[in-house]
């Protein structure tokens, strides 16, 4: 009786034994399938500048998690360089770059450069002739003769002899100076009569606030094609070989667009908890004013975030062509996709 008790004890531990072997491998299959998470695809954006206003929805979209949920890991990059957001993206070591579309033509067609613009981030232009206000600079007839200050780019130049020839003045009789990025502080200095360059969303209310009364005019008072003032770019390969990645970026970026319009404080915020405090601290003041004049210039009546035109691409592509910039009229597709919209 002990030995069939003690066989049918073991036969049953068997089966017990196996029983939960079995349970255990389901179980471990489950967690395979089930509980595994997925590995982010890593992004990397190369801003154009420094943390600020114009960027707070990206901040807002890697805080709220929208970039995770389309399964993205968005890392930001500042640049050394004035024009890091292009030259990383054109080399691969970076997936997007936010930049400016004149620049993107102009480089594209001399250089060869292998970029393109997928969305736009402000659809019009932020960069204005600024100058102090007891200098009596109010439109482009008035700089002929004056001190003209910029940033070392030969576009700029080109703006400045377009607005002063367009005004029926003459380009000689005016000096223009390269002050790299010390822009406000030419004027403020005396160095220059007035500026291009700075940004009607910061340079304006930064001085502002600093003090000063300025005065400024605008590129479509100089008689220049509207443009848009920055856009996403990215590289020939990346938007051929992974354009639904491209697409969840600007999908989630759209999200972080909406939370900043309709609660601008609270995205604005999240920007002030990022921003680069050593290099680049903001004025909570500044950067709401700048959100302010930002908002109804990145998404207009017909024209949602991220919206961009063949035609605003192909008067520029005419524009600077006109001016000498570029050698030759590329197509607008080597600049631009809208089929990675959202």
């Amino acid at each position: 009786m002990k030995k069939l008790t003690c066989i049918t004890l073991a036969a049953a531990c068997s089966l017990m034994l196996a029983a939960c072997g079995a349970q255990n491998q389901e179980t471990a299959a489950n967690s395979d399938n089930t509980s595994a998470p997925e590995a982010l695809t890593e992004l990397n954006v190369v801003l154009d500048w420094y943390p600020n206003a114009v960027h707070a929805f990206i901040y807002d979209a890697i805080e709220k998690g929208y970039y995770e949920d389309e399964g993205l890991k968005v890392n930001i990059q500042f640049p050394s360089n004035a024009n890091d957001a292009l030259s990383l993206v054109a080399a691969g070591r970076a997936e997007i770059g936010v930049y400016y579309m004149q620049d993107i033509i102009t480089t594209r067609t001399n250089q060869n450069v292998p970029v393109k613009s997928i969305g736009s981030i402000v659809q019009e232009p932020m960069n204005v002739f600024l100058s102090l206000k007891d200098k009596n600079i109010t439109s482009p007839a008035d700089l002929e003769g004056k001190m003209i200050g910029y940033g070392g780019t030969e576009l700029s130049q080109a703006i400045v002899k377009y607005a002063i020839e367009h005004a029926g003045g003459t380009y000689d009789e005016s000096k223009v100076i390269d002050v790299g990025f010390d822009l406000m502080s030419s004027m403020t200095t005396d160095q220059v009569d007035v500026t291009i360059g700075c940004l009607l969303n910061h340079e304006v209310p930064q001085m502002e606030e600093e003090g000063f009364e300025v005065s400024y005019f605008t590129m479509e008072d100089c008689g220049i094609p509207p443009f848009y003032e920055l856009v996403f770019v990215s590289n020939d390969e990346m938007i051929q070989n992974e354009p639904d990645t491209l697409k969840a970026f600007l999908r989630a970026s759209r999200k972080g667009f909406e939370d900043m319009k309709n609660d601008s404080e609270a995205v604005l915020q999240i920007l002030l908890d990022n921003q680069n405090e050593e290099n680049f601290p903001l004025s909570k003041t500044v950067e709401t004013q700048s959100m302010e004049t930002l908002l109804p210039a990145m998404e207009k009546e017909g024209a949602p975030f991220l919206t961009q035109t063949e035609e605003a691409w192909q008067e520029n592509i005419d524009w600077l062509y006109d001016q000498g910039l570029i050698s030759e009229k590329g197509a607008v597709s080597d600049y631009m996709t809208t089929e990675l919209m959202p």
